[in-house]
């Protein structure tokens, strides 16, 4: 009934009545219909119960011969009905993007005509993967399983069917012809009002399928060694794991170098304690391997070799069985990051990663699990303030820190949340999130002048603001 958290999301959607709202439409091809063949269909009537395929709906009223003529005349003359008479209904546009978001597939799956319902999807402009068209009820299975969805949307208890059949969760929407009570007693897992709630309800539901992956990933491993920096990512792994496995199975070590800002290193400790958890600071010496003083675009990679050879032989003597990374999802399609590649080749796990969790994710978990870490900015190491080519030093990183710091401290009213001070090398570039910018000419001064007195000789204000990986843009 639910995909492993690491499957790509497919998501598929009923059309009428889901999607669009063809109730209009159809009303107009039925009379266009019945005053051709001199038909008085109720229309009302016949319209309340969109879902089935037309010749169910056709067959009270027509001798059996007629039916097939019948249906293919109504086909023919839909386009001219229907199709601009059909608006989406509240949501749907929403919905799609919900799945987009994630990185998920979109497919449309009806009992419609294909030719017409592509007609509507064109119209509408819906952003849609795959159609695939005159399948209904338990019919609507096969391709579900054939295109890997795990969860299937519709209006009606034959679309219940469909997913239950396929082993898809089941979301139902009240905007067709069957009621909730319908729906409920046909076993439809999921019902909203409306696709208007579909995004929220993905949302929490992706979360708690990827929270599950990660606790019994956890579990599996049976102990942990956290690489913990103190951010967001290593703080919710190492609160994950304590739940998972309890904190004696887990520990945390926080590598102490020039990287690593004085200013991060308390709050962590302080929350590794609150969570019972004993926190190691070894000594790591990255500055001593050549490749991470020249500070080429793979700097990152020698700095994550140092680590984790400096951790797992700590792990191994205290029994835990893995030394873990906060990598998370969103990392591993980001582009360059030599440091993930160094870690993987130690065998370093990624539980967040392996579980899908995504950056959002693992603040909003953090947030309902409240971690004061949920709304921390992003702390990258000093190092990656020094922009490639130029030789990272302690020098350099003690200057970037006390430019900092003096920052921090003039902008302390002003709600600032980001901050990096670029080593340009001749000049640092002082980049601050852009809704503070510009800044006051008194305060830009003070700011520069601060920055300089850290020991740069020259100093700007990006006017572009703080831009995570800035420094990736010259690569």
């Amino acid at each position: 009934m639910q995909q492993p958290s690491s499957a790509p999301l497919v998501v598929g959607f009923d059309l009428d009545m889901t999607l669009i709202d063809t109730a209009p439409g159809f009303r107009d091809v039925l009379r266009a219909l019945g005053a051709e063949l001199g038909v008085d269909f109720p229309v009302e009537e016949m319209t309340a119960n969109l879902g089935p395929p037309l010749d169910l709906l056709l067959e009270p009223y027509l001798d059996a011969d007629a039916i097939g003529p019948a249906g293919d005349r109504f086909r023919a003359l839909y386009p001219d009905h229907a199709i601009v008479a059909a608006p989406t209904l509240p949501g749907a546009a929403e919905a799609l993007a919900a799945v987009r978001g994630y990185a998920g597939r979109v497919l449309v799956v009806t009992g419609k005509y294909p030719a017409n319902a592509r007609l509507h999807l064109d119209h509408l402009a819906l952003d849609v993967d795959h159609l695939e068209g005159w399948v209904w009820g338990v019919g609507k299975a096969d391709v579900l399983r054939r295109e890997g969805a795990s969860i299937y949307v519709g209006d009606h208890v034959h679309d219940v069917e469909g997913a239950l059949a396929a082993g898809a969760l089941s979301v139902s929407v009240l905007t067709g012809g069957s009621t909730r009570e319908e729906l409920l007693a046909a076993g439809t897992h999921v019902v909203l009002d409306d696709l208007q709630a579909f995004p929220a309800w993905l949302d929490d539901h992706l979360l708690e399928l990827r929270l599950d992956a990660l606790a019994a990933d956890l579990r599996e491993r049976g102990s942990v060694l956290v690489a913990y920096s103190g951010g967001a990512d290593s703080a919710f792994l190492l609160a994950a794991a304590v739940r998972a496995l309890g904190a004696d199975r887990v520990a945390a070590a926080t590598g102490y170098s020039h990287s690593l800002p004085q200013a991060e290193r308390d709050p962590a400790r302080d929350f590794a304690a609150s969570l019972g958890v004993e926190v190691l600071t070894p000594e790591t010496n990255e500055m001593e391997r050549e490749g991470y003083r020249a500070n080429g675009a793979d700097r990152c990679y020698f700095c994550k070799a140092e680590l984790i050879d400096v951790l797992a032989p700590i792990a191994a003597a205290r029994g835990l069985a893995h030394v873990a990374t906060g990598t998370n999802a969103d990392d591993a399609v980001a582009g360059f990051r030599p440091g993930i590649r160094a870690a993987s080749e130690r065998g370093a796990i990624t539980p967040l990663r392996d579980a899908g969790l995504t950056k959002a994710q693992i603040r909003a978990a953090s947030r309902r699990w409240d971690l004061p870490t949920w709304d921390k900015p992003a702390a990258a190491c000093l190092s990656s303030r020094v922009a490639y080519g130029i030789e990272v030093t302690p020098y350099r990183l003690g200057r970037v820190e006390r430019a900092e710091a003096a920052t921090r401290d003039l902008l302390a009213g002003a709600g600032l949340l980001n901050l990096r001070v670029r080593d340009l090398g001749d000049r640092a570039s002082v980049e601050i999130d852009a809704a503070l910018l510009p800044l006051a000419p008194d305060l830009e001064s003070a700011l520069l002048d601060a920055v300089r007195r850290a020991g740069f000789d020259a100093a700007v204000v990006d006017a572009r603001g703080f831009r995570s990986g800035s420094m990736n843009e010259a690569l």
